[in-house]
């Protein structure tokens, strides 16, 4: 389980914990957190649930690749630590991780 902050455009935070082998998006749906449609559910076929993953954490993440990263293409101001919070599942590793939440989707 990994515990992760998700902070909103006006600088709320959310703190929300996250069993292994869910996404982001799964932690953020499941604990109301505002800001995430995820539309699609979860299929990588929508860009609503779009994250910015915090710098301090882009480099374990790592980059949209594939269909993922066409996606961003049709998200609210994607910027190169965009993420579609769908995509990236919960490991251990990810314990602290911080995300920040456009202002829309």
């Amino acid at each position: 389980m990994a515990k992760i902050t998700f902070v909103q455009t006006d600088g709320t935070k959310n703190e929300v914990d996250v069993p292994n082998g869910q996404s982001i998006k799964d932690g953020a749906i499941n604990n109301l957190v505002p800001g995430i449609l995820a539309e699609c559910g979860g299929a990588c076929a929508c860009a609503t649930c779009q994250v910015y993953i915090d710098d301090a954490w882009f480099e374990k993440v790592g980059p949209a690749k594939g269909v993922e990263k066409d996606m961003l293409d049709f998200a609210f101001e994607p910027k190169e630590t965009s993420r579609l919070s769908c995509q990236v599942d919960i490991t251990d590793d990810f314990d602290g991780l911080v995300v920040h939440v456009p202002e829309e989707q």
